[in-house]
């Protein structure tokens, strides 16, 4: 029974894959204008799947080169903080 709900999942699961990848650093739409702060925000969001594919595929990366510089940075910043918990996880231990 546990098998079938896994494989009522998978069609989802490959689909938010090909969503989130859609949207990688590296796409040709940022060969016009460069990648601004949401951009480096949704980059930083989706950072541990563009890594992940990126091992397997060189036209992939987990950063766009072609940026606006420290509005995208701060962007990218802000959006791994925001996936990886930044600073919260080390504070919600109890010392005493």
């Amino acid at each position: 029974m546990k098998n079938n709900q896994f494989i009522k999942w998978i069609p989802l699961i490959l689909m938010a894959l090909i969503f989130l990848t859609s949207c990688a650093p590296g796409n040709l739409r940022f060969n016009d204008a460069p990648a601004g702060f949401w951009a480096g925000l949704w980059h930083g969001l989706i950072s541990l799947v563009t890594f992940i594919i990126s091992l397997f595929n060189d036209q992939v990366g987990i950063y766009e080169m072609n940026n606006t510089g420290w509005s995208y940075n701060l962007g990218f910043i802000i959006g791994i903080m925001i996936f990886y918990g930044g600073s919260s996880k080390s504070s919600c231990r109890k010392w005493w």
